[in-house]
């Protein structure tokens, strides 16, 4: 409503356009049921409104954005996701076409990640946004919308972490690499250290922990911050001219020369964002299943929460009775469409879509 006053104002020309605008701010919703970074009273989102001439670059927008937004996830959060079209039950109210990622959380239950909007020029409309084209005559606005918020964060936990706390991919990950000496008492150790973090400082982001807890501490901790990688460095490696890197995804304890490091860290810390991608897109897969009638449909969500491929007619009747009969909601129409969809797996009538469904947060 904001923007939409906004543009009625500034707008008179086509030379105004595309107007291109992005805001960072927090949010209040009345939620009778809250859940940390899923569903809160309060939130911040990141949002975009922009203002075209035309439907085309309208549309274009809103592709380019939901494809922005799968690129973060994937690339940057290692957070698989499906791309697709929400149903007309599910878009946004007065938007012509709603896109969202969806993502699988550990559980089986889905998420909406991010969503990008068409809105046409609907809202153009009802708060007059007009513009002068090229030959002088007025024309409506099309606009669009797309945002991101925090539930990113949830989606993070539940995605990569395990009973020992966060895991982090490393393109996000604050600290990178920690290292910890280990019988910090004795001579040089603390010395060494801070030669390796110095050193390493050039290819990662490095802190040392020198505090005074007992270094099991400090390993357990680091783990439930989900630090990707860990460097141990006692009085017998400097002997050896070696340390030992514990990986937070796997566990898996390597030895490493000391002048092996600045190669290996950034190795490892790119083959860590890959397996954490690569380990959530397989659990995503083993959870991915296909239907063909409500009732098989409400069968599998009921024995393994997950995706439910499903024909739909496109019929509201049908997707409502799939919400009343398997407690599930369409998630998205994928862009990857089979040719022939089969039939509904409602009414038996031929389908016009393959629908993603399943229980949600």
């Amino acid at each position: 409503t904001l923007f939409c006053d906004h543009y009625s104002k500034i707008i008179q020309s086509y030379n105004d356009l595309p107007k291109l605008y992005n805001q960072w701010c927090s949010v209040v919703r009345w939620e009778k049921t809250t859940r940390p970074f899923l569903r809160s009273s309060e939130f911040l989102w990141q949002e975009g409104h922009t203002a075209h001439a035309t439907e085309a670059e309208a549309k274009e927008e809103t592709l380019k954005m939901l494809n922005i937004y799968a690129k973060f996830c994937e690339e940057t959060l290692a957070i698989p996701v499906i791309k697709g079209k929400k149903t007309e039950k599910e878009k946004f109210a007065g938007a012509n076409e709603t896109y969202t990622i969806e993502s699988l959380m550990h559980d089986g239950k889905a998420l909406q990640c991010g969503t990008s909007h068409n809105f046409g020029d609907g809202f153009a409309k009802a708060f007059n946004i007009q513009y002068s084209d090229k030959t002088g005559k007025l024309a409506y606005v099309h606009q669009t919308s797309w945002g991101m918020s925090t539930r990113l964060i949830g989606a993070l936990i539940m995605v990569h972490g395990d009973d020992n706390g966060l895991i982090l991919p490393p393109a996000i990950a604050p600290i990178q690499l920690m290292i910890v000496p280990v019988a910090q008492h004795k001579e040089g150790v603390i010395e060494k250290a801070t030669e390796l973090k110095d050193m390493l400082s050039k290819v990662a982001r490095v802190k040392m922990d020198i505090s005074d807890k007992m270094p099991g501490w400090k390993f357990s901790e680091y783990e439930m911050k989900g630090v990707p990688l860990r460097l141990e460095v006692g009085p017998k490696d400097i002997e050896k001219n070696q340390v030992v890197l514990v990986r937070r995804d796997t566990r898996e304890k390597l030895f490493v020369p000391m002048d092996e490091l600045e190669s290996k860290i950034p190795e490892l810390l790119i083959d860590i964002q890959k397996s954490l991608l690569e380990k959530a897109r397989e659990a995503q897969n083993n959870r991915t299943f296909s239907a063909k009638t409500v009732e098989e449909l409400k069968e599998i969500l009921d024995k393994t929460l997950g995706f439910v491929n499903a024909p739909w007619c496109g019929d509201v009747a049908c997707e409502e009775k799939v919400k009343e009969v398997a407690g599930a909601s369409s998630r998205c129409m994928p862009f990857d469409q089979p040719e022939d969809a089969g039939v509904c797996l409602c009414c038996g009538k031929p389908a016009k879509a393959n629908v993603i469904w399943g229980r949600a947060y």
